[in-house]
């Protein structure tokens, strides 16, 4: 049970690296796929003890054996049910989990199927834990240059469209930072405002402040992780000024060391000047972590009070991709706990 008695909210949230050991250990045995132990609970030790990278692109990497897992529609639908039921048991009122449909088609899906064995598991997921909001994130994919997979990346995008409002409610750009200006990827962004797709934008983790400056220049109003914004104090400016909303992963930052700890990360400060932080998990069974423990490292190494808890809850339900009514509901809610 909880111990902090709040209305959660979660908006960056990986659903492959979100998978229970329990399913991904049974799921690997049924399709024949090496696991690096030999028993269970020897896959959670592997767990735990590979969980600080060196870099983001170390961390990817990590992504693999997920991934190797989830390429049928009945393993998609499955670990997306199972997640929300885990979400809800510790107490979330609303939550984004995300997912890249091009990941998912090694074994003949199509990014369609893939789409839809997800909401097939929201909906199971929420019939089965009615107190609980889910939101579905569309990921297109940085792989390398922008060419690689940019028709994949339209796809995805364009089933967003035909989606929204029926479990899926954005898109966001994730993948490895770096390999090529964030820039090069505007076209996936330039067609998001064309279909009236809400979406946010992976930057500012292993890179510094300028690719937050492109995910600024392509219009997103949110940005995943977002922390090195710090850098650049002129830009901070420029993103209190448009109300832009940064999702924070405390724990992730860590163990990717793009940034050094707790006590030296940067979201306290860019909360005290007036940015719109939130604290998240990005990956809760691949970081061995959930939204208590992100909280714990906030009030106890990283500066933050329970009010700024509170605070940053009534940030987050207000960049959520909910309708406004949605939105001031989790906000009085949220409020009640002050």
């Amino acid at each position: 049970m909880s111990h902090y008695q709040l209305p959660k909210i979660d908006l960056h949230l990986h659903l492959d690296g979100s998978v229970l050991p329990e399913t991904a250990w049974e799921l690997a045995r049924e399709q024949g796929i090496p696991m690096p132990a030999e028993d269970l609970e020897g896959f959670r030790h592997f767990i735990v003890v590979t969980a600080d990278c060196r870099s983001v692109n170390e961390y990817l990497k990590r992504f693999e054996l997920p991934l190797q897992i989830l390429q049928d529609a009945a393993s998609l639908t499955r670990v997306t049910r199972e997640l929300i039921g885990l979400l809800a048991s510790q107490g979330l009122a609303y939550a984004e989990i995300r997912f890249a449909p091009q990941l998912h088609l090694r074994r003949g899906m199509t990014q369609r199927d893939a789409i839809e064995a997800v909401l097939r598991g929201r909906g199971e997921g929420l019939a089965a834990n009615p107190g609980i909001g889910i939101g579905i994130i569309l990921c297109t994919m940085c792989v390398g240059p922008q060419t690689a997979n940019m028709e994949q990346n339209l796809e995805t995008v364009r089933l967003a469209k035909e989606y929204l409002g029926k479990g899926v409610v954005a898109v966001d750009l994730a993948g490895a930072e770096g390999i090529v200006p964030l820039k090069n990827f505007a076209p996936i962004f330039d067609l998001a405002r064309e279909l009236q797709i809400p979406f946010t934008c992976h930057a500012g983790d292993s890179q510094g402040p300028d690719t937050v400056r492109d995910a600024l220049d392509f219009g997103t109003k949110r940005i995943g992780h977002g922390h090195h914004i710090f850098d650049d104090p002129a830009l901070c400016e420029r993103a209190i000024a448009e109300g832009v909303t940064l999702e924070i992963c405390p724990t992730s930052n860590v163990q990717c060391q793009s940034q050094p700890g707790y006590a030296e990360h940067p979201a306290k400060r860019l909360f005290d000047m007036g940015m719109r932080v939130t604290i998240n998990t990005d990956n809760m069974i691949l970081s061995g972590i959930d939204l208590d423990t992100e909280y714990d490292h906030c009030l106890n190494e990283m500066g933050f009070a329970r009010e700024d808890l509170i605070q940053m809850l009534v940030y987050s339900a207000e960049a959520a991709f909910l309708p406004e009514a949605e939105k001031q509901d989790l906000i009085k809610r949220i409020c009640a706990c002050g």
